[in-house]
């Protein structure tokens, strides 16, 4: 079973980019973020005609998540991180595909640092480390995927040094990454390639994906009870390069069943 995430940056306007990506690589499970789109405009017939199910929860401008299958049915559990009332930026889906937990996120960028986009940042990783303790306390078979707004190690930006102070590379946002990890969820990609420079992100300034200047940003993070399934992981970085597309490339694993 392979299963992506791709951070579209506008499901509507690089539809084009994401209805070939679908085509050539057949992926059974995606988790899109960045829809940029309320949720009645969300391309749903296209969707369809391309083979896929979905569920989505869409906002206006900006932020959105969804979640597509080709051959399963979808059971949403939730579309809003717990914990907040008041949080209503469209940023997290959950649902059962196939009896595995799919937890489909945008985590908030968090920058200017220091400020209030941190500290939103701060408190919503906070809300999502409850709700993945409570699916590895249940033993699930669940995965943790999408754009995470965190860059890992050091390995995974390039010229770390120039990062220290951004929100995606602060300390206390790696360490809430290492936390997950110490709880037993598993980084698919370095589990795959421990050494290897992979990134998943190019600006689209300064001719970045030309000198390969990006960052890894979108990560599947696999619970104890699914670790063991990992096969295959990678990143479609050539759709990086295609007319149109979005920053972000997507990034996927494959499952044995």
């Amino acid at each position: 079973m392979k299963i992506a995430t791709y951070n579209v940056n506008g499901v509507n306007g690089r539809l084009p980019v994401l209805l070939r990506w679908l085509k050539e690589a057949k992926p059974d499970i995606v988790c899109l973020q960045e829809l940029k789109c309320p949720q009645e405009k969300f391309p749903i017939e296209e969707i369809k005609k391309a083979g896929y199910n979905a569920i989505w929860k869409g906002q206006k401008s900006w932020n959105g998540v969804a979640i597509l299958a080709k051959g399963f049915e979808i059971t949403e559990v939730q579309n809003t991180l717990p914990g907040d009332s008041d949080d209503f930026q469209s940023r997290y889906i959950e649902a059962i595909i196939d009896q595995m937990v799919i937890c489909c996120l945008y985590l908030p960028n968090g920058n200017p640092y220091p400020g209030e986009k941190f500290d939103y940042k701060l408190s919503w990783i906070k809300r999502f480390k409850r709700r993945t303790n409570q699916l590895i306390k249940m033993e699930l078979p669940a995965i943790l995927i999408g754009d995470f707004n965190i860059i890992p190690n050091d390995i995974d930006v390039y010229k770390p040094e120039k990062w220290e102070n951004d929100a995606l590379f602060r300390t206390e946002v790696r360490k809430a990454y290492k936390d997950l990890q110490k709880k037993g969820w598993t980084d698919s990609l370095r589990k795959i390639y421990p050494d290897e420079t992979i990134y998943t992100f190019w600006d689209y300034l300064y001719k970045s994906y030309d000198r390969n200047a990006g960052m890894r940003l979108d990560h599947i993070l696999l619970s104890p009870f699914l670790a063991d399934n990992l096969t295959h992981a990678g990143v479609d970085k050539q759709v990086r390069g295609w007319e149109k597309s979005s920053d972000h490339a997507p990034t996927w694993i494959e499952l044995k069943k």
